[in-house]
């Protein structure tokens, strides 16, 4: 059983030198292909909800495979983590990570399912209590800045 989420890694896309995607939303346009890593948490929400792009699937799981096919096939967008997209577009200069993004993997707190049900029950109860207060009180913000990963990620909505 797990507690409501209290991060978030964005999922979103890196297009090429002079694209005209400017949002998450345009990625999704007829005729556009998109370089996705086979059986990543992304890959699955891509395929329920991509309805006009193409998505061009590695042949095996792993980012640096999708990496290596939008290279290799001059693909219109890269799909991926934020943070892992942001690191890559070093590698090429000129390319954009658009500024949203089309879903987020969130983080939450697990506990595990043996026992009685009541017991887990009340365990996620209290964790929710707990994550609700962190966040409304600005701790999980704090230690995100405090440990300096704002750019990786941010405050569960």
């Amino acid at each position: 059983a797990f507690s409501k989420p209290y991060v978030e890694i964005e999922a979103t896309y890196l297009v090429p030198p002079g694209s005209t995607l400017r949002s998450a939303a345009d990625v999704d346009s007829a005729g556009v292909r998109i370089a996705t890593s086979r059986r990543s948490a992304y890959q699955l929400w891509l395929s329920d909800n991509v309805k006009n792009a193409d998505l061009v699937l590695t042949d095996k799981p792993g980012p640096e495979l999708s990496w290596d096919l939008f290279c290799a096939k001059k693909l219109d967008a890269l799909s991926g983590l934020r943070p892992w997209l942001s690191a890559k577009a070093k590698d090429l200069p000129g390319s954009t990570v658009l500024p949203d993004r089309f879903t987020a993997i969130q983080q939450a707190i697990g506990v595990p399912r043996k026992g009685d049900a009541d017991e887990c029950k009340e365990a996620v109860a209290f964790l929710d209590r707990f994550v609700d207060e962190a966040k409304q009180s600005g701790l999980i913000a704090e230690l995100l800045a405090k440990y300096n990963v704002v750019d990786k990620l941010s405050v569960a909505q």
